[in-house]
């Protein structure tokens, strides 16, 4: 079986553990704070803080942007459920916009949910196709908001040569499938010293200068120095991943011909990390997705579906007044994935494509 997810991990990253295990100095330090300049520099922001995994970055930057209760965040519906957990764990409530071709929060459906009460914009960069940050960036300006990134499937993403960071404050996952990983992890990134301060101090009990006083409840979000060694390395062999994974697409794109398929819409200038390879099947004369599935895996490809049921259907999230998200809804039912990792061999790829032409 071609696997739909596999870290990419080597002896680098096993001897950069074996170092810090010997050190004994084992808690956030050192290689945490090496990790976190590290990772500013490469995401193109001026600050990053490390965090024990993308939910927790996600929630500590929406508490540093004065997220609360009684507030309102506009994002995606087709998402991991953390991205609205996140928002709905600071006491807001969040606020489910349409998505638009490129399977990302449609910039106009945010724009006509904005309310007295909205105080943030979160968009979704999906599978690692960017978003169209310029139009958020300009909601956000013209109605005073916060603008807050999932960029947790997104690291190394561009728009038009531009890093996610420079259009500010955005959280990332290092989860163990994600394009470079820690195991468990998470970042923010922001241009914003405040805000780069307050999750800073949050992660780590709300300490103040002053030693074992806080003035405020704060949290133990904190990084292991063996996971931001892992990190460091892994840091290092982003731009090899990320072009490895590019090249597994551009290969589907061009060999991947059969007419039932459609891909989502990447924008111009808009530089996918394909943290997913993503098909849409639309089944009017055709398979089912499942049907899809089951085929792909007797010919020896691992599939996902990511995600098949959208935030505003959750049991979770019933007993939130949403409108209908009817493009999220019918892409729930027919998106899935294909093996697009660093490890599928040119010998693979052409297999998946084989199999996917054949159905």
């Amino acid at each position: 079986m071609i696997p739909i997810a596999k870290p990419f991990l080597g002896v680098e990253e096993e001897a950069a553990v074996v170092e810090v295990m010997r050190s004994g100095a084992l808690a956030q330090g050192e290689k945490v704070r090496a990790f976190e300049l590290a990772f500013a520099d490469a995401m193109g922001a001026r600050f990053a803080v490390a965090t024990s995994n993308g939910t927790t970055a996600l929630y500590l930057a929406l508490l540093a942007h004065g997220i609360g209760p009684g507030d309102e965040v506009i994002t995606s519906p087709l998402t991991f459920i953390a991205t609205a957990n996140a928002i709905a764990q600071t006491g807001a409530r969040p606020v489910l916009a349409d998505i638009d071709d490129s399977l990302n929060l449609d910039p106009q459906a945010a724009a006509e949910l904005i309310g007295p009460r909205t105080k943030a914009i979160m968009p979704v960069h999906l599978h690692g196709n960017p978003c169209d940050m310029p139009a958020f960036l300009a909601l956000a300006d013209e109605h005073g908001l916060a603008l807050i990134q999932d960029a947790c499937q997104a690291v190394g993403a561009t728009i038009a040569g531009t890093p996610l960071g420079v259009f500010g404050t955005a959280a990332y996952s290092l989860y163990a499938t994600k394009n470079i990983t820690t195991g468990e992890g998470g970042m923010v990134i922001t241009n914003d010293p405040r805000v780069a301060q307050t999750c800073a101090s949050l992660r780590h009990q709300a300490y103040s200068n002053q030693a074992y006083v806080h003035e405020v409840i704060g949290y133990n979000f904190r990084m292991t120095e063996m996971q931001a060694a892992i990190g460091l390395v892994q840091l290092g062999r982003l731009k090899v991943i990320t072009e490895r994974r590019r090249d597994h697409a551009r290969y589907y794109d061009a060999h991947i011909t059969s007419e039932r398929f459609l891909r989502p819409r990447v924008a111009p200038g808009h530089r996918h990390v394909y943290h997913q390879y993503t098909l849409r099947a639309p089944r009017p004369g055709g398979l089912s997705r499942d049907e899809i599935r089951t085929r792909l895996e007797q010919a020896g490809v691992g599939t996902g579906v990511y995600y098949p049921v959208p935030v505003h259907r959750q049991p979770a999230y019933r007993h939130h007044a949403n409108p209908s998200c009817p493009r999220a809804e019918a892409a729930a039912t027919d998106i899935f994935s294909i093996p697009v990792h660093p490890g599928v061999s040119d010998a693979e790829r052409k297999v998946v494509a084989e199999a996917v032409n054949a159905l």
